[in-house]
């Protein structure tokens, strides 16, 4: 299932993208449900920067679903090649729970905007249902395109509010 989402933030193009792609980690304070973004590596090349985030997620994982998941549910790997000469990334996600079924992937590209930025994400997400337990495999197409929307409709203002926290960082640390 596709993801797009596209803001402006009201920065210059250059503050934007290195926030973004440097700063990343002292945006977390300013993300209402996420409790830190830690950089496990950072690879410096010809023009690009490969970068392995992780997210740690604010909350617990519900009582009924305990289980199942373990708290790090709430955490997710973020690849990033950032280039400097287009001011794109290409990305992807690997979760830590259901690793072999979850495929999230795509690339944000940032352009001048009438004295800001703006931000677009294009983006992919695709879940084998049938590699998780508990789903019945003569269910899984079914429920498939339901399951995505469910998932892309809770991952959007998520994605929004990265742009919005970015502003506010920004605005705070010009």
């Amino acid at each position: 299932m596709e993801i797009n989402v596209s803001s402006v933030i009201r920065h210059p193009l250059e503050r934007v993208f290195r926030a973004y792609r440097d700063e990343l980690a002292r945006v977390a304070p300013y993300l209402g449900n996420v409790k830190e973004i830690r950089v496990e590596k950072r690879e410096e090349g010809e023009g690009v920067v490969k970068l392995h985030n992780v997210w740690v997620g604010k909350g617990e994982v519900p009582r009924f679903a305990q289980g199942i998941l373990k708290p790090e549910a709430l955490c997710w790997d973020d690849f990033a090649d950032w280039y400097s000469s287009d001011k794109h990334c290409n990305w992807r996600l690997k979760t830590r729970v259901f690793t072999d079924a979850v495929n999230a992937y795509g690339e944000n590209r940032l352009s001048a905007e009438g004295g800001g930025t703006r931000v677009t994400l294009k983006g992919t997400l695709d879940i084998n249902l049938k590699e998780i337990p508990g789903v019945p495999k003569i269910l899984a197409g079914t429920l498939k395109p339901q399951i995505e929307g469910f998932i892309v409709a809770l991952i959007k203002p998520n994605l929004e509010q990265t742009n919005s926290a970015i502003g506010r960082y920004l605005d705070a640390n010009p």
